[in-house]
């Protein structure tokens, strides 16, 4: 199976060695997003929920030049520097996403790049 790279100028620029996206069939493996603003590579400022919906933002705007959008997520990993946002997190999610959510895991971590507090990435499933 022949795997494609998917490419956004809407999204930050990869800050490391790997893709934003690859997609391998009709599934897409998105790369993590940082609350980073698509061209001038800061971070967001602001609390945890303005971080979120960057970071859904990139998301989404990588989603889209897969040929796909948020409510295709069937899996999203969010990474907290502090698990005490989590009920704030989930508030933007019910902003972003309709019924039925993807399946989610959410994880307490050390430290995130560019000293980011939140950190995602996402399984895409296109087609049907």
């Amino acid at each position: 199976m022949a795997k494609q790279i998917i490419h956004s100028e809407q999204a930050p620029a990869a800050i490391g060695p790997y893709s934003q996206a690859v997609r391998a069939g009709d599934t897409v493996f998105l790369s993590g997003q940082i609350p980073l603003v698509p061209g001038t590579g800061e971070l967001v400022t602001g609390d945890i929920q303005m971080q979120a919906r960057q970071v859904f933002s990139n998301l989404a705007a990588v989603a889209e030049a897969a040929g796909g959008d948020l409510g295709d997520l069937v899996k999203l990993n969010i990474f907290l520097t502090d698990l005490a946002h989590f009920p704030l997190v989930n508030e933007v999610m019910t902003e972003i996403f309709d019924e039925p959510y993807p399946a989610r895991a959410a994880i307490g971590v050390a430290a995130l790049p560019k000293g980011a507090e939140i950190e995602m990435d996402a399984i895409m499933v296109l087609g049907d």
